[in-house]
């Protein structure tokens, strides 16, 4: 349309031009004297009789006479003279043609906007049918395997069996082995959980259904339950194959007093679809989340996703291995552990792009070949969401390691269960016990008063990191107000009692400290060991 715009202001310009063209004329009138002369010296090239006027050229020049002044009978027997009738022609060409430009984009307009309200009742009536091209639920066939994920040793260790499962569907059914109907994997964001979806469905070689949670949630209602419904009609279609969900917290959202209502029925067809799902019938539900706290506990329980698999980001070995695959094909003379020391924190993807962003500092300085100061030089610019643990220093780093370890001892002695405690975040077992009791809910608190209590005796002195613990304290003081558990939220006595404890394990916490720095993460037995001396 500006195009059309352009272009009819254009020629509307250059009729105007032509039209002034056309009337005017550089004319400079004489007189009778200056007429005799240029007659006399036979100046006079030629003339033109218009109405009362007669125009002369005079050596390129354009002159005018009145008529009645001039002796016609003298001038004609010297020049050729014309009589100008005048034509109307060009000037009628040029009003048809304007007028046929506006005709021409007047209809352009009505007939695009004909072709708008066409189309967009054709969108409508898509969205009423909806249609499996519509609905876009398509498979794919993953061509990544579990050599194309490292740093998830533990993971591929136990979804091993899932592939074998997908394999060999009727060795299990015949041994009476029911296969969990979902898998839900836990961890923050960056760490691969879309990745090792992939690599399952790849080392079966099964389709691979992948949809966003937030696709199910439509503005349309009930569209959301109808994707559900027909996705997983696709998938027991073309079984054995892996439904992959993507942020199902976004349709798997505990329902409440705020709950949306097509939010809710989409969620109800998820929980009707998994529990239609017959024993063994070769489709297997894998969903990926960073807020398993925020989830339906209908989605939970037992008989839709059974199995849980938590995920962490990589600690030392892990990103040598990560760093190591992304680095193959690249000509570098970088010492990869070195690289691996110096990015705690991060996840497999913020290992990716800083190899990227290190490849392109090279590029830059007109390099062929990437080299240690590329990776130092990006480091920086590279964040891992809201947590800035790259800008950790060697002192930061004993600082933490610490505080963690305070942790890792006091949740040992207290009989809190973890998995494995590093430098950046604890594991401890959050949603094993639907009741909890007052004495566990203030060993709990003590846990996470540990690491600022140790600070206090070790370093004496208070610092940030002891943000996160302070907050998870509050709402488990919140909770027991709630319950009637405590009347006030004093922590007096709770810190009195950890510097009792704390006071003769220095060493021991000390020498865990050491162990955290040099492998990144303690787990039960690293604790055990200490303990037993």
């Amino acid at each position: 349309m500006k195009n059309k715009k352009i272009i009819f202001i254009s020629l509307v310009v250059l009729c105007l031009l032509f039209t002034i063209l056309y009337f005017k004329n550089n004319i400079k009138f004489i007189d009778k004297e200056l007429y005799q002369s240029f007659l006399e010296q036979n100046l006079i090239q030629k003339a033109v009789i218009d109405e009362d006027e007669i125009f002369l050229k005079v050596k390129g020049e354009n002159y005018a006479i009145v008529k009645d002044g001039v002796d016609i009978k003298e001038l004609l027997s010297k020049v050729p003279i014309e009589v100008k009738k005048e034509n109307y022609f060009l000037l009628i060409l040029i009003l048809i043609l304007i007028f046929s430009l506006l005709f021409f984009i007047l209809i352009s307009n009505r007939k695009k906007q004909n072709f708008k309200i066409q189309n967009h009742q054709e969108q409508n009536r898509n969205l009423n049918t909806n249609s499996w091209d519509n609905l876009n639920i398509k498979p794919v066939i993953s061509n990544i395997n579990f050599n194309d994920v490292a740093g998830v040793s533990e993971v591929k260790t136990e979804l091993s069996e899932l592939v074998d499962f997908l394999k060999n569907p009727k060795k299990y059914k015949e041994f009476g082995v029911k296969m969990p109907k979902g898998v839900l994997m836990v961890g923050p964001p960056g760490v691969g959980k879309t990745l090792i979806a992939k690599a399952v469905a790849g080392e079966a070689g099964v389709p691979f259904f992948y949809q966003s949670g937030s696709s199910f949630v439509e503005i349309y209602v009930g569209m959301g339950a109808k994707r559900v419904r027909e996705l997983f009609s696709r998938a027991k279609m073309m079984a054995p194959s892996i439904i992959f969900i993507d942020e199902i917290d976004a349709v798997g959202k505990a329902r409440g007093e705020m709950s949306n209502v097509e939010r809710d029925s989409t969620l109800n067809q998820l929980l009707t679809q998994m529990d239609g799902f017959e024993d063994n019938s070769g489709v297997i539900v894998i969903g990926a989340t960073n807020k398993i706290e925020l989830m339906d506990s209908a989605l939970l329980r037992s008989g839709r996703f059974d199995r849980r698999i938590f995920l962490s980001l990589p600690d030392f070995n892990d990103r040598l291995k990560i760093l190591e695959i992304y680095m193959k094909d690249k000509k570098n003379q970088v010492n990869l552990q070195k690289i691996a020391k110096a990015s705690v924190g991060f996840s497999g993807a913020g290992l990716e792009t800083l190899v990227n962003e290190a490849a392109i500092n090279a590029l830059r300085r007109n390099s062929n070949q990437i080299s240690e100061s590329d990776f130092f030089a990006v480091l920086n610019k590279v964040l891992l969401g809201k947590k800035k643990i790259l800008s950790f220093n060697e002192k930061e780093k004993k600082i933490q390691a610490t505080y963690q370890a305070a942790k890792a001892l006091s949740a040992y002695y207290f009989d809190i269960e973890f998995e494995k405690i590093t430098l950046i975040e604890d594991r401890f077992k959050e949603y094993e016990n639907s009741i909890k009791s007052k004495s566990e809910l203030f060993n709990k608190i003590k846990v996470y008063l540990a690491g600022s209590c140790a600070m206090e005796l070790i370093y004496n002195e208070n610092y940030t990191n002891s943000q996160n613990d302070l907050l998870k304290i509050k709402e488990i003081l919140d909770l027991m107000v709630s319950f009637d558990m405590i009347e006030d939220k004093s922590l007096q006595k709770q810190k009195e009692e950890m510097y009792e404890f704390l006071t003769p394990m220095k060493n021991n916490i000390i020498k865990l400290s050491s162990i955290l720095l040099e492998k990144e993460k303690l787990e039960y037995d690293d604790i055990k060991k200490i303990m037993m001396i």
